[in-house]
């Protein structure tokens, strides 16, 4: 009998120890990195670094037409191999101007994404800290793939999240 009362009561005691409540919220990754003003500001960057660079692609584009225009021109009046020739070097330099489109381009979205690889990197670094501040157990990231499928509104910390790290953000610019 005495077996039996120190096993219940050791139990009682396991069971209390294991009901502690566990603070869970979670945030909507896509609003969150979305919403991020950081991120809104690097994507106008990188939206002006492609429109300085488009220009200055159809602006050489542009050019070599220009150029190959002109040499279909002369070339009618000159010898065949040396109009080969010169046609043979306007197309090497078409190909030296296609690969530094390509290499800028390739230099471009490399660029882009190390800097939003960043981001994501500073965000789930932001929204630990959040955590552990604010005495959360878990914070659960919900996303198209449906890692949280449901959860009630109040344990939604997107917005709360979302106006902290814009307020960090504006305070450091």
């Amino acid at each position: 009998m005495k077996n039996i009362l120190l096993v219940s009561i050791l139990s009682l005691a396991l069971l209390s120890c294991n009901t502690e409540s566990q603070k869970i919220g979670f945030v909507n990754n896509s609003d969150l990195i979305n919403g991020y003003q950081e991120k809104i500001d690097i994507e106008a960057k990188f939206k002006s670094k492609i429109e300085v660079f488009e220009k200055r692609t159809d602006s050489i584009g542009k050019a070599f037409q220009q150029e190959a225009q002109a040499f279909q021109t002369k070339a009618q009046s000159m010898a065949q191999d040396k109009a080969q020739a010169e046609y043979q070097v306007l197309g090497q330099k078409q190909q030296m101007l296609q690969q530094r489109i390509q290499q800028e381009e390739a230099a471009i979205q490399q660029e882009s994404q190390v800097t939003i690889d960043s981001l994501i990197t500073k965000v789930r670094g932001y929204v630990k800290d959040y955590g552990k501040k604010n005495g959360y157990t878990y914070i659960l990231g919900s996303n198209e793939g449906g890692s949280v499928m449901y959860g009630e509104e109040s344990n939604d910390l997107t917005k709360e999240l979302l106006e902290s790290i814009n307020a960090e953000y504006k305070k450091s610019e």
